[in-house]
């Protein structure tokens, strides 16, 4: 067994904000892989519209930088839970991972998940605390709850022996001593050349597990991995081994490595390298390429169950077809599936239903971002509330239960306790920090996730911070009765009117402004009281014969209630759907008019009383 001192392979893993995509624009910036006049910017990894608009990363991306004659490649993953795939996804090319913990929050339960996967890949783990500037940091307690969790989650009694370094990314600076003044971020690359351990090279034939895919237009499909074994070079004839066993031939017809943002085309690539190659066009994620004279498949990578599903399906609304690209059944359904090659946490099935597909998922934001992805790529469609996936486990109904750690203020402890308590949340932690901050962590269902967190940015005025992450599986606790209050539904096709809406705002709150078009089943507001109303917002104030210059004065409206995507997707029950266009986000019922919900509610009625006592 042979080692390549010239390379280190590190990824960074940390709970979301907490600094790591502005650590690796600092080692970036500092390697000097820019020129002195390029203009980069904050943020460089993070490339995407929607990353930089919601500030988290959201894709596993690859970089390098070299410090000293040795080249270190960099896996930036994401922050979110619901991106808790593309870890699992790319941590297998590391031999070691930078642990960022912010010097307030301290570990979080997406740090908890990606240490323990750190842990059993064998990855060796650098401990970098993060924002110590800060002034209200609580650096001694944040490193006494790491150390806390590796004796928790380490396997091998060497693991319990991992540096610490104390940054603050934003300035650029890392220091091995708390107290030190920090000039640069060299202590972390001297500490990455010092305790991450060289790439193995074992002999052979080339070898590579596929770890991420990227498309050119040009090139197209880019095949992305570490190289295990051997070399590999243009035009090498290769075999790609498929999941079911399928061996594929194919010829290599570029090798790029990575160096800061750029792609750089090599005449040869060795074991030990992250590389992208192109020429193999049917490639996916988790196959293993290899050379035809010993093909031999890599272990797959391994992804969790996605724990939240919903539907996917044509646009049924009156409005269908006006303003998407992509708008019929085949188009949708292809692009789901094409999906599927990048996003190995989702899963995709059809319905009953020719028109639908039932998209599987690991959380709300999860499904979130796909949807408004496909809404940016031209297509119209209409999706389903989100619900908590069950099954049966030995004869009993089991659903996901989530770990929910809330950050707040002592005044809203008992707000947060009663609405969790509704959504069969169990308290099982609560820490203050005497500072009137306070942590509370509950264990509560899936299902009692779903919409929460809009209700609770309003409960605590936007002053605290909620994260979570998939616990187990238990018995099935029940169902949650919704608490929300009925909604304002158009009862008329046409343009909504400033007389009209005056009308509805008197019932509640509206969602649309004047000259919007509606149509009926549209909801256009949320009622005040709990059932649901029909309400004509297009309703225009009625003339008469004799008109004074006074008599039209503009009716001033309270202004309506801007719902994003995110929080339209959780504001629905299971009997509306949101409508989703490159144009515009619409509510709406499944059953559109009046009559056919009222014959539906009353069918419900009757069922009910059918049923056996």
């Amino acid at each position: 067994m042979n080692y390549r001192s010239d390379i280190r392979n590190i990824a960074i893993i940390a709970h979301v904000d907490h600094g790591k995509t502005t650590l690796v624009d600092a080692m970036l910036k500092q390697s000097k892989v820019f020129r002195n006049n390029q203009v980069v910017g904050e943020l460089i990894m993070d490339q995407n519209a929607l990353e930089r608009e919601k500030g988290i990363t959201i894709m596993a991306k690859n970089t390098a930088v070299v410090y000293q004659g040795v080249k270190i490649n960099i896996i930036d993953t994401p922050g979110h839970a619901d991106f808790s795939g593309e870890v699992e996804r790319v941590v297998s090319m590391a031999d070691g991972c930078l642990l960022l913990v912010d010097s307030i929050e301290g570990p979080m339960p997406q740090t908890k998940f990606v240490l323990r996967l750190a842990m059993e890949m064998g990855l060796k783990p650098i401990v970098v605390i993060n924002k110590v500037d800060r002034r209200n940091s609580r650096i001694a307690e944040v490193l006494k709850l790491t150390e806390d969790l590796f004796l928790e989650l380490a396997i091998s009694a060497d693991q319990l022996d991992f540096p610490v370094l104390y940054a603050s990314a934003r300035e650029g600076t890392a220091v091995t001593e708390l107290g030190m003044k920090g000039k640069d971020i060299a202590p972390l690359f001297e500490c990455i050349l010092e305790k991450v351990p060289p790439p193995k090279i074992e002999s052979g034939p080339f070898q590579m597990l596929v770890s991420n895919l990227d498309y050119d237009s040009h090139k197209g499909k880019i095949a992305i991995g570490r190289i295990w074994r051997g070399k590999v070079a243009p035009h090498d004839l290769v075999v790609s081994v498929g999941a079911d066993g399928s061996v594929t031939h194919y010829e290599i017809s570029e090798v790029f490595t990575y160096l800061g943002l750029k792609h750089l085309k090599v005449e040869e690539a060795e074991a030990g390298d992250i590389v992208a190659v192109t020429g193999l066009d049917k490639v996916n994620i988790g196959d293993t390429i290899a050379s035809p004279e010993q093909p031999e498949a890599l272990p797959r990578i391994e992804i969790g169950e996605p724990t939240v599903e919903m539907t996917f399906g044509v646009n049924t609304s009156p409005f269908a077809g006006r303003e998407g690209r992509f708008c019929t059944t085949r188009q949708l359904r292809a692009r789901l599936y094409r999906e599927l090659e990048t996003n190995l946490s989702l899963r995709v099935q059809d319905t009953d239903s020719p028109d639908t597909s039932l998209v599987k998922g690991r959380g709300e934001l999860h499904l979130a971002i796909l949807v408004e992805t496909m809404r940016r790529e031209g297509y119209e469609f209409e999706v389903s509330r989100p619900e908590a996936i069950t099954k049966i486990v030995d004869g009993t109904l089991v659903e996901p239960v989530e770990v929910l750690t809330i950050d707040t203020k002592d005044e809203y402890i008992a707000v947060l306790t009663e609405m969790l308590s509704k959504r069969q949340a169990q308290l099982t932690d609560m820490r203050s920090d005497g500072h009137d901050n306070v942590r509370l962590v509950f264990h509560v269902p899936t299902k009692g996730l779903i919409g929460f967190r809009n209700a609770f940015s309003t409960a605590t005025r936007g002053e605290s911070t909620m994260n979570a992450i998939f616990l187990s599986y238990e018995p099935y606790h029940g169902d949650i009765i919704s608490t929300r209050n009925g909604v304002l539904a158009a009862s008329e096709q046409g343009i909504a009117v400033t007389y009209g809406l005056n009308n509805a705002q008197g019932r509640g709150f509206t969602f649309i402004e004047p000259g919007t078009l509606v149509y009926e089943g549209m909801i256009v507001g949320l009622n005040s009281r709990p059932k649901d109303i029909a309400i004509n917002v297009c309703k225009e104030k009625k003339k008469t014969n004799i008109r004074s210059s006074t008599s039209d004065i503009a009716i001033k409206l309270t202004p309506p209630i801007q719902l994003s995507l995110e929080q339209a997707i959780g504001f629905i029950n299971n009997d509306e759907l949101v409508e989703v266009t490159p144009g515009n986000i619409r509510l709406r019922k499944k059953l559109l008019t009046q009559g056919q919900r009222l014959r539906n509610s009353s069918s419900s009625r009757r069922s009910v009383k059918k049923q056996p006592i």
